[in-house]
């Protein structure tokens, strides 16, 4: 039998702001990378559970059922790690640069990357996979023309979310759909009314940013090009592992086939150009990444990157995370909080807010995408309907202050894994990802004047 102990809400809060503030002082204040941290703080959770009478048994438990939720996203990590490297080593990642260089305007750089990665993402349904390929290319050409690489990096991460959420193959919208029952096609029509304005308002900013001649930069960027030109294999023929990620898509193909297909494919496109290279250096630039070895420094930097091997830190993160969240949930010091919460939610602005709050705050906790959707879906369902507002506000609030809000945690998962990527640390690319920052706002506007706010009976109302 399971033994039942009650967690005051004071209790649960004190919990709370301890393991937020060892997560907090670690990264930000210390510097340290987030997994040391986030075991810390389990290790803080796992102690209190003893003195608080609870068994090993339930430990295991909570540790294994959170782990569970982050099987599939651990094994698509891997295989990005695996596509990257690919990439590189065939050239599409170097041919989307010289490409890019050619046909992207330099003096409006930053607002064109923000429009390209959300068609990307729009296409693909994935923010990771915008990042991790073309995001790659841009930085590589952000940097070569002397921007700053934070700024870059919000264009980069602002298009592939915006694009995520425009996409129905988007795990991330499917889950969410999913978690209030509504319908797929429905629910990104609702974010719309919210990540649309956000959407324009961060392409304004990105051109008031991004308005620079770059002449200065053009002697540099043709070095760069050069570079390219001769230590990889530039053509369009390499673009066929860009081409068939979207046809994938056109056959709404998962994520998991689709990055395996295209790996299979790309080793083939190495292998035909390179006749000599042997099956077992194939193999160690999949496990262990592509190293870059040209007369360029910047390009060496650049373009040395990817392989399974790289996507560990990451892999450990998940982990470690959903491990921390599974003992929240487990002796439950999240659900502590949510279910009095409900009581005192008498408005739709209420609703909205404590709804966005309870998204932040999971991610802030948890770090991890799904389980900002999962939690707080389930704990304000019944709040919501009884407030008047239908299951479509709650799954536009999920993704406004859940999934979007992932990627600006230094040790979430999404913020950890485009830190790696990209090569900025989180802390410093998140105040130029104004997409995510915007949405939020964008909610609570919504909420406040009832503009795009779904009732129960699906018409939009004004706020009490």
């Amino acid at each position: 039998m399971e033994k039942k102990i009650k967690i005051s809400v004071f209790e649960a809060s004190i919990i709370l702001i301890i393991v937020l503030a060892i997560m907090g002082i670690g990264v930000i204040g210390v510097g340290l990378s987030p997994q040391v941290p986030v075991m810390l703080a389990m290790s803080f959770v796992i102690l209190w559970s003893k003195l608080r009478g609870f068994d090993w048994l339930n430990v295991n438990v909570g540790i294994k059922d959170g782990i569970e939720k982050g099987i599939v996203p651990i094994f698509i990590f891997i295989l990005i790690g695996a596509m990257i490297s690919t990439w590189i080593a065939a050239g599409t990642i170097p041919s989307l640069m010289v490409i890019g260089f050619k046909i992207i305007s330099v003096r409006w750089f930053l607002p064109s990357v923000f429009i390209v990665c959300t068609l990307v993402g729009s296409a693909v349904g994935s923010a990771f996979t915008v990042a991790s390929t073309v995001g790659i290319a841009f930085m590589g050409m952000g940097i070569t023309m002397g921007l700053n690489p934070a700024m870059v990096a919000g264009a980069i991460i602002s298009g592939a979310i915006f694009g995520d959420k425009l996409s129905p193959l988007s795990e991330t919208n499917n889950l969410a759909a999913a978690v209030v029952d509504t319908d797929l096609f429905q629910h990104i029509k609702d974010l719309l009314w919210t990540m649309g304005p956000a959407g324009i308002v961060t392409l304004i900013l990105f051109v008031l940013l991004g308005h620079d001649d770059a002449r200065s930069s053009l002697t540099k960027i043709n070095q760069t090009v050069q570079v390219l030109q001769n230590n990889f294999n530039i053509s369009f023929w390499v673009l066929l592992s860009i081409i068939l990620v979207f046809v994938c898509a056109g056959f709404k193909m998962p994520a998991i086939p689709t990055m395996l297909l295209n790996i299979l494919v790309t080793s083939a496109i190495i292998l035909i150009q390179q006749p000599a290279l042997t099956m077992n250096k194939l193999a160690t630039i999949i496990t262990n990444g592509y190293v870059a070895k040209t007369n360029s420094s910047t390009v060496n930097t650049l373009l040395s990157r990817g392989g399974i091997v790289s996507m560990m830190p990451t892999v450990a993160l998940i982990v470690l995370t959903l491990s921390l969240g599974g003992l929240l949930v487990k002796f439950k010091l999240i659900s502590a909080l949510m279910v009095p919460l409900n009581q005192h939610l008498d408005s739709s602005l209420k609703l909205v807010a404590a709804g966005l709050a309870a998204c932040l705050g999971i991610n802030i906790f948890v770090g991890e995408q799904f389980l900002s959707i999962i939690l707080p879906g389930r704990a304000f369902k019944t709040a919501f309907n009884q407030g008047g507002l239908s299951n479509d506000a709650l799954g536009r609030v999920l993704e406004e202050g859940g999934t979007v809000i992932n990627y600006l945690v230094p040790w979430g998962v999404g913020g950890v894994f485009l830190a790696n990527t990209l090569g900025v640390a989180t802390i410093n690319y998140l105040p130029f990802v104004f997409f995510s920052l915007l949405c939020p706002v964008f909610s609570l506007l919504s909420a406040i004047s009832g503009i795009g706010l779904l009732t129960s009976n699906k018409s939009a109302v004004l706020s009490d």
